[in-house]
């Protein structure tokens, strides 16, 4: 039985992101899920999520957040 073709209707793009401590990457990333889910295309992901998936991960220490 032969396997039904997906086709892609949309392109998929990965970005990332790269810097230093504190340089706006999950302000960054926040910011572009707030526009491409304005625009139906993702969705949104407020600051506080994406700063509390990175503290999950070990990726940032929560005490130095203000």
């Amino acid at each position: 039985m032969a396997k039904a073709k997906y086709e892609r209707k949309k392109p998929h793009v990965n970005i990332g992101t790269i810097g230093h401590v504190d340089h706006g990457k999950t302000t960054l990333t926040s910011a572009l899920t707030k526009v491409m889910g304005d625009k139906g295309m993702a969705k949104f992901i407020s600051y506080d999520e994406v700063a509390k998936a990175s503290e999950s991960q070990g990726r940032r220490d929560a005490t130095k957040i203000l």
